[in-house]
């Protein structure tokens, strides 16, 4: 780190999907395991386009509050004839959207929060229901200390409600609070609300087909090629 931060946040709160977790390599494995002749990789992707258009409904008013487990399931359900999967069972349907709760970590990411840990408290501040994190962290060794969710303040990211809610629940200033993440749309978000920023390099979010710009953006509060080295800039 070039030079001190002007105020040391007090708790680090995590986008989840991408940043933390590999959720496009989680799910192509799951389809190389399940069904092995459909293209994962265009699979993953397909599931993930679907989110924000999803997100969208429920923030339009077109549906109600609805997690995004169960947007995931109505993705699922509308792509699956896409890949020929049209007649796959109810059961392994709900079976296959929980892959979601079992997205693999990134090398760096259980021993990165590890250390941020020790000096910080460390949150998701996630679009996924609790129920979904909880999961995912159990299965993938994330060592929260607590488990925020959209899901709280029935607000999706990028509603300021999530990012202001997230100080509110520490009885913070939002400039003692600094959210993580690998998408910089959810950064300016989160400064437009008073937070600070860390950039987290995950060049192969969408896989090795389609790789990620990872330019710094200036407005950041630190840009970071990974959680450890996030943890380092932190001292």
């Amino acid at each position: 780190m070039d030079a001190p931060l002007a105020i040391l946040p007090r708790v680090l709160v995590f986008d989840v999907f991408g940043t933390v977790v590999d959720w496009h390599g989680s799910i192509v494995a799951e389809m190389a395991r399940l069904y092995p002749d459909v293209d994962g990789d265009a699979f993953a992707v397909a599931w993930r386009e679907g989110y924000r258009p999803a997100m969208a409904r429920v923030m339009s008013g077109e549906l109600g509050w609805t997690k995004v487990d169960d947007l995931h399931r109505l993705i699922l359900d509308d792509i699956l004839p896409r890949f020929g999967l049209e007649s796959m069972p109810n059961a392994e349907r709900r079976e296959l959207n929980r892959v979601w709760h079992r997205l693999a970590p990134w090398p760096d990411a259980v021993e990165g929060l590890s250390l941020i840990k020790r000096r910080h408290t460390i949150c998701t501040l996630s679009n996924g229901n609790i129920g979904l994190l909880t999961n995912m962290a159990k299965q993938a060794g994330l060592p929260w200390d607590c488990v925020l969710s959209a899901e709280v303040f029935r607000a999706y990211k990028p509603d300021p409600a999530v990012y202001r809610g997230a100080a509110e629940v520490f009885d913070l200033a939002p400039s003692e609070v600094m959210l993580v993440a690998a998408h910089q749309d959810d950064l300016a978000a989160a400064r437009a609300c008073g937070l600070q920023t860390a950039y987290i390099e995950r060049p192969l979010e969408f896989g090795t087909r389609r790789p990620k710009d990872v330019s710094p953006d200036p407005a950041n509060t630190l840009h970071a090629s990974d959680l450890i080295d996030l943890a380092n800039q932190l001292g």
